[in-house]
């Protein structure tokens, strides 16, 4: 599974510099052998593997965030991956988990990488995430997940509330639509 993951990393296209230094410090902590996944919840290991997935309405032009209780912020939904998962796995899993739907990829592989301390209630450690783009529609029902998400709202690529959101946000709605208008 090391060697699946690492090809997946591969594959990103680096959007801006920082994208590209966290791409080569994933590859070397995976060349490394240190463990890529989270065995006992919060933070052990800690430095460990996410997929995030976007759920995104093209024709809208919106993306749908989830409100997470424990970090407080909106987010794209995924969780962690779980030991020798392919993080493939892990967005279809968390996809039917935490919103009731199965996950319909828009790009088959992960769009963007990000390495990011995490922040809110729980024990800090860091996530390595995948981030996935899903097909969605602004207008299809949702089961979400109301023990780990406050609600779940659909947003206007310009709409986004940066200010409380992932860091890396603006640069993953950036990529997004640039990757959105080259594939069309």
């Amino acid at each position: 599974m090391r060697s699946v993951i690492a090809d997946y990393i591969r594959a990103i296209q680096p959007y801006d510099e920082l994208e590209r230094q966290q791409i080569a410090a994933t590859l070397d902590w995976i060349a490394s052998g240190a463990p890529l996944f989270r065995i006992a919840k919060p933070d052990l290991p800690p430095q460990h593997l996410v997929s995030y997935f976007a759920l995104v309405d093209d024709a809208a032009g919106k993306v749908l965030l989830v409100d997470h209780r424990k970090s407080g912020l909106w987010l794209p939904s995924g969780g962690h991956v779980e030991p020798d998962e392919d993080p493939v796995a892990t967005v279809e899993r968390e996809a039917l988990e935490e919103l009731g739907i199965p996950a319909i990829f828009r790009f088959a592989a992960p769009l963007f990488l990000t390495v990011t301390q995490t922040v809110g209630s729980h024990a800090v450690h860091t996530d390595v995430s995948l981030w996935y783009v899903l097909r969605g529609s602004a207008t299809q029902p949702l089961d979400f997940d109301a023990g780990e998400f406050y609600g779940v709202q659909w947003f206007a690529f310009d709409a986004v509330p940066f200010e409380r959101a992932d860091p890396h946000m603006r640069r993953f709605i950036a990529k997004l639509k640039r990757a959105l208008e080259t594939d069309s």
